[in-house]
């Protein structure tokens, strides 16, 4: 794919890139979203100012470096990013303006080192997967828009009710102002809203909440402390508003494997995906186990829903688990997830799909557990909020 030269050259940036890369990727962002203003609505501030986008990019940059000569070692990584791009949107078009800024930002922040030499590698590096980006991601907007009910860009939604699920997250059901048909989803994808808040667009993911084939389609959104978004959902949007909606996207799915046990373990908001996957399976009789941590009740989304579902079903059972149960609040465990919990809910053969979201530290706790355990690796399913980052 690439000469022999461009790939010595970009390995070559590979102890740079380690030293430097995070410094590159800070810089190329101040950049970007400085000169080209409006694509500040396809990132979160948040995720900008914590350095997570930074730290997410100079580990995919380095990735790319590291494997130049040999690229099918990452094709595990693209599904994800693909399915993040069509859910916000990104086109053909923005990836120039990303490639100019990214090639500025290599040579402003590596001065003399970055050669013209090496900045042509990179930029014959760049076009490349880009060039791969693009065409993979237009098949998948054709595909989304070629389903049944299924559309590309945005699709206006009503907000047909408004239900709190707790203290801190409320349900949206959205449903197609058009009176169209829905498209089918897989359990654990997520919508994309695209909203205007205070004069200032954005671009939102979140979760879908309840299963494929209703009339709607259901989001549960957290309420974050300074969140732009979330707060502007809860506060302002009012039921028969309208509000702009991308395709269902994301690549954190149930698997086609219906007979293996099903253990889904979530954290505070990251219940959302597991409750559109319990939801989905609870009929199958399929062996599931559903284990949720919260601070306490008053924050714990989806109870009665759950036990409802476990008492319908024989084979749901459930587990929660609170931190700061309050009063006489009722949970299974006080505390954290850990491995005595978690041990107790696992068949002896350990062969079960084990899919967990949540924060950051929680979901690196499961990951470890679930590994010490010995369940398989590639039955370990998650997905970070926001970039992704090593789990481990």
């Amino acid at each position: 794919m690439f000469s022999a030269q461009t790939i010595a050259l970009i390995k070559a940036t590979v102890p740079v890139l380690q030293q430097h890369g995070e410094a590159i990727t800070t810089h190329f962002y101040q950049l970007m979203l400085r000169e080209h203003p409006q694509l500040k609505a396809f990132f979160n501030e948040a995720h900008q100012a914590q350095g997570t986008q930074a730290r997410a990019l100079a580990g995919a940059v380095l990735a790319y470096a590291a494997n130049i000569d040999r690229l099918e070692a990452l094709a595990g990584a693209l599904p994800r990013i693909i399915q993040k791009h069509v859910a916000l949107g990104v086109q053909a078009k923005h990836y120039p303006i990303v490639g100019q800024c990214l090639l500025r930002a290599i040579k402003d922040v590596l001065g003399d080192a970055a050669t013209d030499d090496i900045i042509a590698a990179w930029g014959e590096a760049y076009t490349a997967l880009a060039q791969l980006l693009i065409d993979a991601e237009e098949q998948v907007y054709q595909a989304n828009a070629a389903k049944t009910g299924g559309w590309r860009g945005t699709r206006a939604f009503k907000v047909a009710r408004k239900v709190p699920e707790s203290d801190l997250i409320t349900s949206f059901y959205l449903e197609p102002a058009d009176g169209g048909a829905l498209p089918a989803f897989q359990p654990g994808q997520y919508l994309t809203l695209v909203v205007h808040v205070h004069g200032q667009e954005a671009r939102r993911n979140y979760s879908l909440s309840d299963a494929p084939g209703k009339h709607w389609l259901r989001i549960s959104v957290k309420r974050e402390p300074g969140g732009l978004v979330s707060n502007w959902l809860h506060d302002e949007v009012q039921i028969g508003q309208e509000l702009l909606v991308q395709a269902p996207s994301g690549d954190f799915v149930l698997g086609d494997t219906a007979t293996r046990p099903l253990v889904l373990v979530s954290g505070g908001v990251g219940i959302t995906p597991a409750m559109c996957m319990l939801e989905a399976t609870a009929a199958s009789g399929r062996p599931i186990h559903f284990i949720h941590a919260a601070l306490h009740g008053g924050v714990h989304a989806f109870r009665d829903r759950v036990d409802e579902l476990a008492r319908q079903h024989g084979n749901v059972r459930t587990t929660y688990v609170y931190d700061q149960p309050r009063g006489d609040e009722q949970a299974h465990a006080v505390g954290r997830v850990n491995h005595e919990i978690l041990a107790q809910h696992l068949p002896d053969d350990r062969d079960v799909d084990l899919y967990f979201i949540g924060p950051k530290p929680f979901m690196q706790a499961v990951y470890q557990i679930g590994q010490t355990l010995g369940v398989q690796t590639d039955r370990l399913r998650y997905e970070f909020f926001g970039p992704r980052e090593a789990i481990a």
